[in-house]
């Protein structure tokens, strides 16, 4: 039995860890991994948190996430905002290590340029950027939602959810490097300043508008909805 008071704390290390080793795969190993490497180790990471910390706290690790299961119930509006402050402070907690990593210890490079920030920088429009994102952490958020509800089958979530965010990336990482997530965008954006963190706003705004969307098309497609926080294990929560 889990105390309510880990949850956050829980959310904190589990963001801390999407974001490290996430963003860390472009920033030290983007001109070798690619963008099919940086999506696989968003996605995989995601999983192994899933069934890691999903018993736990549902293995939001992103306020979008949070926002969606809070609007169809899983979720209480206090415990909801303790996760948003876990969820931002391990994003910027991750960021400032990496940013060390980059500045302090021998000649590590920052293949990214601008700690694997998030920006449109030329290749496509604000606006057109603001859907994209919106429509990929709809889709995201969607798939938590359904897979982790208890009609679901029990003991895949986790992996549907890795591989939706996996999928997700390999289209948005060649636009905007993939935000999808407040808090993965928030740190690098912070450490990296210039226009990244004058941009940071739309990775901020676009995955909430995300978030709400699939919680409003959730029961077009699930039969039941879930009354507790959801575990991407498809396990009940402690």
């Amino acid at each position: 039995m889990y105390r309510p008071g880990a949850r956050p704390i829980t959310e904190f290390a589990g963001t801390f860890i999407l974001v490290f080793f996430g963003v860390g795969s472009a920033v030290f190993g983007l001109h070798t991994a690619g963008v099919v490497g940086v999506a696989l180790a968003f996605g995989l990471v995601l999983l192994a948190l899933a069934y890691a910390i999903g018993p736990v706290t549902g293995c939001h690790v992103n306020p979008a996430v949070t926002l969606g299961v809070l609007l169809r119930g899983g979720i209480g509006r206090v415990e909801a905002v303790e996760y948003w402050i876990a969820q931002f402070l391990g994003g910027i907690a991750a960021a400032a290590v990496l940013k060390l990593l980059t500045s302090s210890f021998g000649k590590v490079k920052d293949q990214t340029g601008a700690l694997g920030a998030n920006d449109w920088d030329g290749r496509i429009t604000a606006q057109g950027d603001f859907l994209l994102e919106v429509i990929m952490t709809m889709l995201l958020v969607l798939v938590v939602i359904l897979v982790t509800g208890r009609a679901a089958a029990p003991g895949f979530a986790g992996l549907a959810i890795g591989l939706t965010l996996a999928v997700i990336h390999l289209v948005g990482i060649p636009i905007d490097g993939t935000s999808v997530n407040p808090a993965r965008s928030l740190g690098p954006a912070l450490f990296a300043g210039g226009t990244a963190l004058s941009h940071v706003w739309l990775y901020l705004t676009a995955p909430l508008v995300g978030g709400v969307l699939a919680a409003f098309l959730s029961p077009a497609f699930a039969q039941r909805e879930p009354d507790r926080a959801p575990d991407p294990t498809g396990a009940d929560v402690p």
